[in-house]
Parts: C-alpha cells; structure tokens; sequence
C-alpha cells in the first residue's frame, strides 16, 4: 500500500502547515492497528492524546479535596527576633572590619623605616625597658615582703 499522502501529511505537520482536519486525519491513521513500521516512529506522538484520556489521574473531585486541604491547615506567624533582623548588618560590619584589618597591616607592611638600624635600635630600646620595668618591680614586692616578716619577727 502507499502512504505518499500521509508521508505528505507528516512533512507538512513538522513544518506547522497542516490544518486541524489533516490533523484528525494523522490521528485517525495512526491510532489503526497495522501501521507500516517506516511510520510506526510517529505512532505515540499521534496517539498520545488518546492515551492520556484513559488516565484521570487528578479525578473530578480534585478540587474540593484541595480546598480542604488548605482550610485544614492554619498559616502560622514566624517570629522574627532582632538578631535576626541584624544579622546581614553584621555580617557587612565583619566584612568591613576584615577589610580594614587588612588594609592596615597591608599599608604598614610597605611603610619600611627609612633605616633599618634605627628600627633595631628602637626595639631593642623597649625590649630593655621591659626589662629593666620587670626587675624593678619583682625587686621592689621583694623588699616589701621582706620588710613585712622582719615586722612580725620583731613583734613576737
């Protein structure tokens, strides 16, 4: 049998030609049981609309059971604290800390001393400082203590 008529019909469907009764016609052809097998291809494309009526997959009464589905549930408030509320300002206060941390220790890093002896010089200045601050002190809580037992010796 030839199908130039219907290889004719398909052709002009691909390219959005067809009316609606050549259409039917398509539908109509391959919804018969004995397709050729060159056509068989298109055969769910054309019968798809047959297929899906036999499915009610929702059923009629798909709408009343969704309005009570909805009326059932309640919408419940979320409570929103304040911390909540300001937290991206937070965060963007972090963001902008770290940022000038950064820029800072970066700009310090390229401000080098104009020589470099005189940056030893200074921190040798107060690591002897401190030194000097902490024997002073330790000699000092020492003499006191001292001083305090000699008091309670003599007393007795």
């Amino acid at each position: 049998m030839d199908y130039k008529y219907i290889e004719q019909l398909l052709e002009r469907y691909w390219l959005g030609d067809t009316t609606l009764q050549e259409e039917r016609i398509l539908k109509a052809f391959f919804s018969q049981e004995d397709v050729p097998a060159e056509l068989r291809q298109y055969r769910s494309l054309f019968a798809y609309e047959q297929q899906q009526a036999e499915y009610d997959v929702l059923g009629n009464d798909f709408d009343e059971r969704m309005k009570e589905l909805v009326s059932e549930s309640k919408p419940r408030a979320h409570v929103v604290s304040i911390a909540e509320k300001l937290m991206p300002l937070f965060k963007a206060a972090a963001i902008v800390a770290i940022f000038l941390t950064l820029g800072n220790a970066a700009q310090r890093a390229f401000e080098a001393p104009a020589d470099e002896s005189e940056s030893v010089a200074a921190v040798e200045q107060v690591i002897e400082q401190g030194r000097s601050v902490a024997m002073s002190d330790s000699v000092k809580a020492d003499t006191l203590k001292k001083a305090e037992t000699q008091e309670v010796i003599i007393l007795k």
